[in-house]
């Protein structure tokens, strides 16, 4: 995650991206609010502000609300106390957009899952064999393929050190719902499906991540569009290589992403599926 920054504390002297901050830590203000406070257009505020602090003022805002989250569960709170406090709406908030990283950390991951409990379930869908993975606090893996067994292998040298357990997909509480939700989505019956998240990955994956959820259905981006969006104009294989990492497919959708020239460029599930899932979004938008 992006480094963690104190309170501002405003003077007299402050300058407009100090006084944005201290807003920002006082409250939920919108980017134009918030750039008419301090006499900024909302494009000069957002440039400058990611300049001196490596985040948009959406992103700090973001973080500052998870931040106060983990704080008081790690104090003990009540996990719908704490969500309320910090600011969420409601339980589902913290999974928008996956703002939520409350789970796996990269070190854990990094070593292989260790101490995790992994359950998954292998189902038909519309585009062929899926493998849907959770961990207790959300999915973190929708893989695409045509065989359970290399499936379930290829979350094994995700995972190696977790405990991994197979379930039908009708015979757990938790999942049954979530599976039936994304396997919707994968056959375009629903826009997207409303599940929470585990992201896995470094801070700038998971910006890029975030961002291609933001993406329209129907839209596409370029690598170096995306890149240009994120604040780092030479950033086209970084991000590149963020979507070659993603493992929710279609949830988190790379499939959206396409070279300069038009060409589809590379997808982790094979060319066939992207070209079926960029068409079917074509139609219906």
């Amino acid at each position: 995650m992006p480094r963690s920054l104190p309170a501002a504390r405003p003077t007299a002297t402050d300058d407009p991206l100090t006084q944005a901050r201290h807003l920002l830590d006082a409250g939920e203000p919108t980017l134009a609010t918030l750039a008419a406070e301090v006499g900024l257009s909302p494009a000069h505020l957002q440039r400058r502000f990611r300049a001196r602090y490596g985040l948009s003022p959406a992103e700090y805002l973001a973080q500052r609300k998870l931040g106060t989250l983990k704080a008081a569960l790690r104090e003990g709170s009540d996990v719908s106390a704490a969500l309320y406090d910090a600011g969420y709406g409601s339980p589902s908030r913290v999974y928008e957009h996956g703002a939520a990283r409350l789970g796996m950390t990269p070190a854990r991951y990094r070593a292989g899952g260790a101490g995790e409990e992994i359950r998954y379930s292998c189902i038909d869908t519309a585009l062929g064999r899926a493998l849907i993975a959770a961990t207790a606090r959300g999915i973190c893996a929708v893989e695409l393929g045509e065989d359970d067994a290399a499936l379930a292998a290829g979350l094994r040298r995700e995972f190696p050190q977790a405990r991994l357990q197979s379930v039908e997909a009708g015979r757990d509480d938790w999942l049954a719902p979530r599976v039936q939700a994304i396997a919707a989505t994968l056959a375009g019956r629903a826009p997207e499906a409303a599940v929470p998240l585990e992201l896995i990955g470094t801070a700038f994956q998971t910006r890029v991540w975030e961002a291609l959820m933001r993406i329209p259905a129907g839209d596409t981006r370029s690598y170096a569009a995306l890149a240009a969006e994120l604040g780092v104009p030479t950033g086209a294989r970084a991000v590149a290589g963020a979507c070659a990492r993603n493992r929710l497919a279609v949830l988190v959708p790379c499939h959206r992403i396409i070279r300069g020239d038009g060409a589809l460029g590379g997808y982790r599930w094979g060319l066939p599926r992207k070209r079926v899932l960029l068409e079917r979004e074509a139609g219906k938008a």
